[in-house]
């Protein structure tokens, strides 16, 4: 069974969300999506400055299985991408919650996000 921490909310798409408590947001892609996708090889992150909507496509994951599309969880302004997983992308998924971030975005306003109650069903059926 995949980790659904419960202080997080989540994407049908499989993208966690991590309110910052500062009008910003941290994500990245659920441990179930990391698993479902195997070993991550490469990734395409947003790019700083970059202003995103709620459900569009803003990077790209690639594992040795396939190629994913990464969807902004919320839609608002990316302020920080997580450079590392440029050089280390199995950063994803070896720990996808706290070294695995994507990005931090100023949100525009709060999407509709499931609990982890309503992931771990969705996942689940």
């Amino acid at each position: 069974m995949s980790s659904v921490p419960e202080n997080l909310r989540y994407t049908k798409e499989h993208e966690w969300v991590s309110d910052n408590g500062d009008g910003t947001i941290t994500f990245g892609i659920t441990d179930y999506a990391q698993s479902a996708l195997g070993d991550i090889v490469y990734i395409q992150l947003p790019k700083v400055g970059m202003s995103i909507s709620a459900g569009a496509v803003c990077g790209e994951v690639e594992s040795t299985k396939s190629v994913s599309e990464i969807f902004a969880p919320v839609g608002g302004e990316i302020l920080e991408v997580n450079e590392s997983l440029n050089s280390a992308p199995e950063r994803i998924n070896q720990d996808p919650y706290h070294d695995g971030w994507i990005a931090k975005v100023k949100s525009a306003g709060d999407a509709s996000l499931l609990d982890s109650a309503g992931y771990t069903l969705l996942i689940s059926g």
